[in-house]
């Protein structure tokens, strides 16, 4: 991995790369668009030094001629969840970069609780998020966290599969952890109503750590994660 991160997308809009920080490997993810360098980041998980290194990187080579340009660098960060292994950034980034900010509402106590960030923009699922001219599909996904959301990104030009950022409520081989069999059939029921039934196959899932998959890769085990209960 360069200092530009893993890049998982580039369409004719953006590019979205990802680096991985902490013990835990956390997934960074940031969205870059390339006409104005207009930059969203998911999840300042920790690091905040390697993260903003990492979207320096990334606009002088994806959108270069925007470098130092009112517009550029990252202007929103959204929290996928309020677990601690997410968030031990979020109060350098807010203060680094002064971005919007954006969780899902159930999580925003919890986020504020643990690291005295308190996030602007509460989602609760259903909303679509339009940051800079980069469009995202807001997806509440509880049983993780009470307010655990995943982000959905459409390419407009139809060249590129949709890209869910899942956050740790979907990995290759089942859903995030929970505490309780309610927590888990919740999660299950909100992943198959609102993920497997609403994209395709070659929808590619970004999760919260660990390596890419594809809804077409997961579906035939939803049987199979209903059955062992986790």
């Amino acid at each position: 991995m360069t200092e530009t991160g893993t890049l998982h997308a580039s369409t004719p809009l953006i590019t979205i790369r990802s680096i991985a920080v902490s013990e835990m490997n956390n997934k960074v993810y940031l969205l870059t668009h390339k006409q104005s360098g207009a930059q969203i980041l998911i999840d300042a998980a920790d690091d905040f030094p390697a993260i903003q290194k990492f979207t320096e990187a990334a606009l002088a080579t994806d959108s270069p001629a925007q470098v130092g340009q009112p517009g550029s660098g990252v202007l929103a960060l959204i929290t996928t969840h309020s677990h601690w292994d997410h968030i031990r950034a979020l109060p350098d980034a807010v203060a680094g970069w002064s971005p919007a900010t954006y969780c899902g509402s159930a999580d925003a106590d919890a986020i504020a609780e643990q690291e005295s960030t308190r996030i602007e923009h509460l989602l609760n699922g259903g909303e679509n998020l339009n940051l800079a001219g980069i469009e995202l599909e807001v997806i509440s996904l509880r049983g993780h966290t009470p307010g655990s959301i995943a982000l959905a990104y459409r390419d407009p030009s139809g060249e590129h599969p949709v890209l869910l950022f899942t956050g740790d409520s979907l990995f290759p081989g089942g859903v995030g952890k929970t505490r309780a069999p309610e927590d888990f059939a919740q999660l299950l029921a909100d992943v198959s109503a609102r993920i497997f039934s609403q994209y395709d196959d070659a929808t590619v899932v970004l999760p919260g750590h660990g390596d890419t998959t594809t809804l077409g890769a997961e579906r035939p085990h939803l049987p199979e994660w209903k059955e062992r209960g986790w």
